[in-house]
């Protein structure tokens, strides 16, 4: 069965109540729960991880490398200030897909830079807590072309 890693980085696991305005009310717990019953529908096995370190998800994701199939990363603000986790996605060659609760787009100046977009095959960023399954769809549409 094909695997997907769902990580992800620093502050997520304050969503629910962190800036309510910005990533909405719904919890991590509240997506994992929704990715599990999307990846039953799309036939996908996930792993759930979260982490406010950055040497955790570099080792999360060199451990991916081998067992999962494709990666799904909400970096948070290490999206736009970390190479060390652009270069473990690319030392791992796993396809990822970047993913951004709100639209970085839209927001500061600072958060139009993305380190992670440069090494992944799409980014979903704007959509709110329905990004997550969207990025699941995406992931197993490329996973299934790319066979």
């Amino acid at each position: 069965m094909t695997s997907i890693l769902i990580l992800n980085g620093p502050n997520l696991n304050l969503l629910g109540t962190r800036q309510p305005e910005v990533y909405g009310t719904t919890t991590l717990a509240d997506i994992e729960a929704q990715c599990t019953e999307a990846a039953q529908t799309l036939g996908l096995d996930i792993a759930f991880a979260q982490s406010n370190s950055e040497g955790a998800l570099v080792d999360m994701i060199h451990d991916a490398r081998g067992t999962h199939d494709g990666l799904i990363l909400n970096a948070g603000a290490y999206t736009h200030t970390s190479i060390a986790l652009m270069d473990a996605i690319s030392s791992a060659e796993i396809p990822t897909v970047e993913l951004h609760l709100s639209n970085i787009h839209a927001r500061e100046e600072f958060r139009h830079t993305s380190y992670i977009a440069k090494v992944a095959v799409g980014v979903i960023c704007g959509f709110g807590a329905h990004g997550y399954t969207l990025a699941l769809h995406a992931m197993a549409r490329h996973l299934e072309d790319g066979r």
